[in-house]
């Protein structure tokens, strides 16, 4: 099991976030805990708020004193709500909490099963409880709650985040939105690519394509960009997904700012020469598609190709898992776009590349498969050695690979992220208003 413990100065929209769950039929409230009782059970946003109003009203300075944790087992776990009760209960008792006001929230519109507590940090003389070392104290919790009811482990699985870290989304096993935030709030921060179709390109071995959207908003216009997922062939496979459910990282201006460091940072990088050879050589080593692709994948360079309904190739982008760049066809040069690859493969017409003097290296004195760097390629990147370009879902073993290289993502709620960033609006234009 993991826990998330969030920090925040709005009370009303940690409430109403899980209320709203509630409301929807995806959620219910599992316990209380010295919280004002209604007549008949339910509770609204305003009688829950009512509870924790002394607390804040007593706060001397704590700057966020709302507090929203999140309890996360592995979906294997079988938890009945008696059990989810006892393990909330433990677990703020365990954290220095168990004097305080908190609700108990069950989620279950995620296949992943889970319970958010809503309380506040400081006590009923306005002082902070203290947090020192809670991370260490919330992980041992953790394990003491797994051994006590019989939970996975999240130790012992190497924080494999649910099998979803850094995969291929496959639509059918549902939960889209957590497949998708689980590849793209990290991408970025490992590859550089400098156009949003270079972007799409790299997404594209995940089953993910983004779409550009415009609207007016008070004469001016807005840009946004759309996350969509897709099958194994390209096509589309559920409904598109704002950006902003996954965090600013996944969003226009965060993707441009990135676009533009890279395009400063390979300027003069030697990545882009030691693709272009790897390309020539696969060039003058096959004679079909098939084969051209496969050679540059067992060297960790996947190519990705556009072609249109009559199987024109309109557009080529590689993607080098070595230098983790990814480069159109054309920013390579001429010879490397799509038109003389389509001549290529379609009229067995083999591109003419120009070798000039500033790639007269000792990788352009060699003209075989055989002379390509011998280099073994990093077990990281085994799961490249295929001929297509998009992934099985079978092949689960990039999961053990790529599974403990990137952050927890487990946890991560965006859609509550996005929610509270409408409330703050909201309250940002009654504020102007009046």
């Amino acid at each position: 099991m993991i826990a998330k413990i969030g920090r925040g100065s709005n009370l009303y929209g940690a409430l109403a976030y899980n209320q709203l769950k509630v409301e929807k039929e995806n959620g219910q409230i599992l316990f209380t805990n010295r919280i004002i009782e209604t007549h008949h059970g339910n509770y609204s946003v305003a009688q829950l708020a009512q509870s924790f109003e002394p607390y804040l009203i007593a706060n001397r300075n704590t700057e966020k004193p709302t507090l929203h944790i999140s309890l996360n087992p592995d979906p294997k776990d079988n938890i009945n709500d008696e059990k989810f009760k006892l393990m909330a209960q433990e677990y703020m008792q365990e954290m220095g909490y168990g004097e305080q006001p908190f609700v108990v929230f069950k989620h279950t519109d995620i296949d992943r099963t889970h319970v958010h507590i809503v309380s506040v940090c400081v006590d009923e003389d306005g002082k902070k409880i203290s947090d020192k070392f809670e991370k260490r104290r919330s992980m041992s919790v953790c394990r003491e709650l797994e051994n006590k009811y019989g939970l996975q482990s999240a130790t012992e699985k190497g924080h494999r985040q649910n099998d979803k870290i850094f995969r291929p989304i496959n639509y059918q096993t549902g939960d889209i939105k957590s497949q998708i935030a689980s590849v793209v709030r990290y991408l970025p921060k490992y590859y550089q690519f400098q156009t949003l179709g270079e972007y799409n390109a790299l997404l594209s071995l995940f089953n993910i394509t983004t779409e550009k959207v415009e609207s007016e908003f008070h004469g001016k216009m807005q840009h946004g960009l759309l996350y969509i997922p897709l099958k194994e062939n390209g096509e589309r496979a559920g409904h598109p997904l704002k950006a902003s459910l996954f965090g600013k990282g996944a969003g226009l201006p965060a993707l441009d700012l990135h676009s533009a460091k890279c395009k400063e940072t390979l300027k003069d990088s030697g990545a882009k020469t030691i693709l272009k050879t790897a390309i020539t050589i696969a060039v003058q080593s096959t004679d079909n598609e098939k084969d051209f692709k496969k050679l540059l994948a067992e060297q960790g360079i996947n190519t990705v190709v556009r072609k249109n309904e009559t199987g024109r190739l309109y557009g080529i982008t590689f993607i080098d898992h070595n230098s983790k760049t990814v480069w159109n066809g054309s920013r390579l040069g001429a010879a490397f776009a799509a038109n003389p690859f389509n001549d290529y493969w379609n009229h067995n017409i083999k591109p003419f590349i120009k070798e000039s003097e500033e790639h007269q290296s000792k990788y352009f004195q060699q003209n075989t498969a055989n002379d390509l760097p011998a280099e073994k390629l990093h077990e990281l990147f085994d799961f490249l050695n295929k001929e297509t370009t998009t992934f099985n879902s079978e092949e689960t073993h990039i999961i053990e690979s790529l599974g403990g290289l990137f952050p927890e993502a487990l946890g991560e709620d965006y859609e509550e992220q996005y929610f509270a960033k409408k409330m703050k609006k909201k309250r940002n234009r009654k504020r102007d208003h009046k």
